[in-house]
């Protein structure tokens, strides 16, 4: 069994068990985070729309932490014209725990 759902204009891919890096949430470490969820496929097939309205992804937070650096340089060619800058994407990364229904 494997859902979809949305968090941050992204869509991700999961099933129970899995560990995913999201854009920053505002979630301490340990917290529980829902996402609602777009797509759910298991042996009964594949639900999607009003079929999953009530349906979420459970989630925990791993950690919290920034990406590997990225350099970005500009230039304009004979002008003697150059910028560096450095860029570290922020995360944060959860594990999921249960496809279903909203906890109420």
């Amino acid at each position: 069994m494997y859902a979809i759902f949305e968090n941050g204009s992204k869509q991700y891919r999961v099933s129970e068990g899995d560990t995913v890096k999201l854009e920053k949430l505002n979630a301490n470490v340990g917290d529980t985070v829902e996402f609602p969820v777009v797509l759910v496929a298991d042996d009964k097939g594949i639900q999607v729309g009003a079929e999953v309205a009530n349906t979420t992804v459970t989630a925990t937070v791993v950690a919290q932490g920034k990406a590997k650096k990225i350099i970005v340089f500009k230039y304009k060619a004979k002008k003697n014209e150059r910028k560096k800058q450095g860029h570290r994407q922020p995360f944060t990364e959860v594990k999921v725990t249960a496809i279903g229904a909203k906890a109420e």
